[in-house]
């Protein structure tokens, strides 16, 4: 039987806290999710401002990160390169950078998922919410 680590309340508090304040001192508007390793919301905030839709968006990143352990914008690289049949992967619907996974000794704990503002500034806040762990 194998332990792994996994996300308590209080993280997932940290990671929110941690990237709206990033969020906020850049004045980005943004919607911020953060999942469970299999991918499961476990938190949801849309900060004033932020367009509605963002609020589907930033947990499809996240999704996509978490199944994949890997960053969403791997796969948004590899569509770009041509290989359009990533389209295609069943369940993977945030396929644009912005969900960062969560990492620790190897094991994925979730991921950060974030929408709002430039793909690139959507990561920066999900790596600023996840550097809170310290890990």
């Amino acid at each position: 039987m194998k332990n792994k680590p996994a996300l308590e309340l209080a993280d997932v508090k940290a990671i929110a806290a941690a990237g709206e304040a990033e969020a906020l001192k850049n004045k980005w508007a943004v919607s911020i999710a953060i999942v469970d390793d299999g991918g499961h919301l476990l938190w949801l905030q849309r900060l004033d401002g932020a367009a509605p839709i963002s609020a589907h968006i930033a947990p499809a990143k996240a999704n996509t990160a978490a199944l994949g352990r890997r960053e969403s914008r791997i796969y948004e690289e590899m569509i770009n390169g041509g290989r359009a049949s990533f389209l295609s992967v069943p369940d993977l619907k945030g396929l644009l950078e912005g969900g960062v996974p969560i990492t620790k000794d190897g094991a994925c704990l979730g991921a950060v998922g974030v929408s709002g503002v430039k793909s690139t500034e959507d990561a920066q806040i999900a790596r600023a919410g996840i550097a809170a762990l310290g890990l």
